[in-house]
């Protein structure tokens, strides 16, 4: 059984299950391509985070976090049967992250496309001084859109900061419009990153094969990651995608699919 999403009565009845977490501003359509090329033989689960239109805004009813976030994560784990496949990109990676170390003896595999788990870089020295200033520079400036009504401009701004100057312009209207009614996630989404305190102790459990992803042309923040999160885990690897960026999952989608599918085939 191969489809974007699955029950969790699917999933049960399913010997092996992936589960692939997509970035800010994107939905399950992200890891269409990836459904395609891991085959027949597996369950394929896409959960969409809040702030997308199938699953509605944050309820407001506390201040937000990567945990809450990473809940229906951690509710498809609990409801399969076996260990799962985690996959994540960017903001994905950074809640794929959170439901591992929530579940670790439940993950087969992680595959973390530079995961923005922002957390990290507070303690990596003057180098993650550095990158941290750079995120949270483009944090304010998405918060400060937000936060005076321009949506269109807040979605604007973190396009092209994540996918390069150019970015925004080059979409199409229909997903400017999405990105802007999805923009007022936007700051909840750096916030939790931003705040997360999970030790890095905790890493050190997660005693599965990792394969951490990163595009050659790399931002500074999550490269610096990338690069820092083998050191953390067990069993883990870099892989560089040549001439991928921080959206290489959709740009390079092809490789980088091929390359996601190998390591879960490896790990199965």
């Amino acid at each position: 059984m191969n489809q974007a999403i699955a029950s969790a009565s699917q999933v049960r009845s399913t010997s092996a299950t992936v589960i692939a977490l997509h970035c800010s501003g994107s939905g399950a359509s992200q890891w269409r391509k990836l459904g395609e090329a891991l085959g027949p033989h597996l369950a394929f689960v896409v959960p969409e985070h809040y702030g997308c239109d199938s699953t509605g805004p944050w309820s407001g009813e506390r201040a937000f976090t990567l945990a809450d976030e990473a809940a229906k994560t951690i509710g498809i784990i609990d409801a399969t049967r076996g260990k799962v496949h985690l996959v994540g990109h960017s903001y994905g990676g950074g809640v794929a992250l959170r439901a591992a170390v929530e579940r670790p003896e439940r993950i087969a595999s992680l595959t973390l496309y530079e995961p923005s788990a922002f957390h990290l870089l507070k303690t990596m020295g003057a180098h993650g001084a550095h990158a941290l200033a750079e995120i949270i520079s483009i944090s304010k400036r998405t918060a400060d859109g937000v936060n005076c009504g321009d949506y269109r401009g807040a979605a604007a701004s973190f396009v092209d900061y994540w996918g390069g100057r150019g970015a925004w312009e080059a979409l199409r209207p229909s997903v400017q419009a999405a990105l802007t009614r999805w923009a007022p996630k936007a700051p909840l989404d750096f916030r939790a990153l931003l705040e997360e305190r999970t030790p890095l102790s905790a890493y050190a459990a997660l005693r599965v094969p990792a394969l951490i992803l990163r595009g050659q042309h790399a931002p500074v923040p999550t490269r610096a990651i990338a690069e820092r999160l083998p050191m953390l885990l067990p069993a883990a690897r870099l892989a560089i995608v040549e001439g991928a960026g921080h959206m290489g999952p959709l740009t390079h989608a092809d490789e980088v699919n091929a390359t996601i599918a190998r390591h879960i085939g490896e790990a199965e």
